[in-house]
């Protein structure tokens, strides 16, 4: 049981560390928080990503992809 205490907190604390870490590093930042609460490794994963330089990157909304039968969601 305290095995998935651990494994709970891990992933939080990770999810939380790598969504900070691509928001610093101008990344999306909810796709790199949901893979490092999967997968917390993947927080060395975003610390060896290089800052992306320009403007941050667009958030997608459902029915974004310009289909017309979708444009309800």
């Amino acid at each position: 049981m305290t095995y998935i205490v651990i494994w709970g907190l891990t992933a939080i604390v990770s999810a939380v560390i790598g969504g900070t870490l691509a928001a610093m590093k101008n990344r999306d930042y909810s796709s790199w928080a949901a893979w490092c609460f999967v997968f917390p490794p993947f927080v060395i994963a975003i610390l060896l990503t290089p800052k992306n330089p320009g403007p941050p990157p667009a958030r997608r909304r459902l029915g974004d992809d310009g289909d017309p039968d979708r444009s309800l969601l």
